[in-house]
């Protein structure tokens, strides 16, 4: 691991358009994504060596080089759990490319979970032995399960739903200024956010992500080619995957402490590996499918005390010139919700000082995957 850190650099970074609903199909949105992210980078198609994407994934390594136009790939790799994921794409690319295995590296993602079916209602595969001691019980959606653990948080740390509403004001304002963002002219009020209908108690709807149609893709070189390429390079400084024993999808049931979710143990290697410290972060995009997962990431990667999420939320400290400027795009829950990918990219925006809501001389920036699944992580510099 040592050998990462820094080795290896985002070069390019593509996407689409977001809605709820897009007519095109999501090879043609993953073409479009990594096309875009090749010609950000200047690297042509034919160069690319190297895939790396989600087991969820629907467009296959061969579609995507046949329909692009990639050369002979030598590294190709995907990565399960959904939107715990995300940045463990970067990592396998960066591992292998300074590991020599591949020269030239694409990570995406492409989805249409706006206009597509929800993954909980294919009857046919609802009951894998996690799901059979939390579906029949009602845990049916990713939300039920989450709502468990804030509940519990709550109950525990005395977090509250102004806590909550916090993480969403701050996402919320952030696609304020985002023009790409689905949520951009939609501005979000406490009022708003407390008289909404409940998803799964104490869960409203705006502590959920958005349904989103749309796709992103970025490119990973060694440092030394980063030198050469069309943009400014952000580099891989450390990257982690977290899978604690005994782990139970979303709930932790079978945890000593289920609010020590993955987000604990892949901190732990990040930050082993890395030369930096919470503290020496500037700015941060946190995975938030759901509202409760800020607080518990915020405290699982070192930003404060275990129960003090919630109390770190207060004061502003999310928004821009806050104690950790948050999700600056708006994050899954207002800019778009494509299983985290566009963290890494506000991330990579952030370091090149083009983000829409720029944080003033920003060098570090956390990206989280989904904590309550097993989840990964990068620690990005300029």
């Amino acid at each position: 691991m040592p050998a990462l850190k820094d080795a290896t650099a985002i070069v390019g970074i593509g996407q689409t358009r977001f809605a709820k609903r897009l007519p095109e199909d999501e090879k043609t949105l993953a073409c479009r994504a990594v096309l875009a992210a090749l010609d950000d980078a200047g690297i042509a198609p034919g160069e690319v060596d190297a895939l790396a994407s989600y087991t969820m994934e629907q467009t296959d390594e061969v579609e995507l080089a046949k329909a692009v136009g990639f050369g002979d790939l030598t590294f190709f790799s995907k990565v399960g759990f959904g939107g715990g994921g995300s940045c463990a794409t970067v990592g396998h690319l960066a591992t292998a490319i300074a590991a020599g295995a591949a020269t030239v590296g694409v990570a995406w993602r492409s989805r249409k979970r706006g206009s597509g079916p929800r993954p909980w209602t294919d009857t046919s595969v609802q009951l894998p032995t996690p799901a059979q001691w939390t579906r029949p019980f009602g845990l049916l959606r990713p939300v039920d399960e989450i709502a468990v653990l804030a509940r519990r948080y709550m109950h525990e740390y005395g977090a509250t739903r102004d806590h909550l509403f916090n993480v969403a004001l701050a996402c919320r304002n952030r696609a304020n200024q985002n023009p790409a963002a689905v949520m951009y002219d939609r501005p979000l009020t406490r009022e708003m956010y407390m008289s909404s209908r409940w998803i799964s108690e104490p869960l409203c709807l705006f502590d959920n992500c958005l349904e989103t149609d749309g796709a992103l893709a970025c490119v990973v070189v060694s440092a030394e080619r980063a030198r050469d390429c069309r943009q400014r390079p952000v580099y891989v400084h450390s990257a982690a995957q977290g899978l604690p024993a005994q782990h139970h999808g979303m709930v932790n049931y079978w945890n000593d402490d289920p609010l020590d979710g993955p987000s604990w143990t892949a901190a732990r290697h990040l930050w082993k590996h890395a030369d930096l410290t919470p503290q020496d972060v500037d700015v941060a995009q946190i995975y938030d499918a759901f509202t409760p997962l800020v607080p518990l990431s915020l405290e699982g990667y070192g930003f404060c005390g275990r129960g003090e999420g919630g109390a770190f939320t207060e004061g502003g400290a999310l928004e821009t010139g806050g104690r950790l400027p948050l999700n600056t795009g708006g994050g899954g829950l207002s800019e778009a919700y494509v299983h985290g990918f566009n963290l890494i990219n506000e991330g990579v925006r952030q370091l090149r000082g083009t983000s829409t809501a720029q944080v003033p001389g920003a060098a570090t920036c956390l990206v989280t995957a989904g904590e309550g699944v097993p989840t990964s992580a990068l620690l990005l510099r300029s």
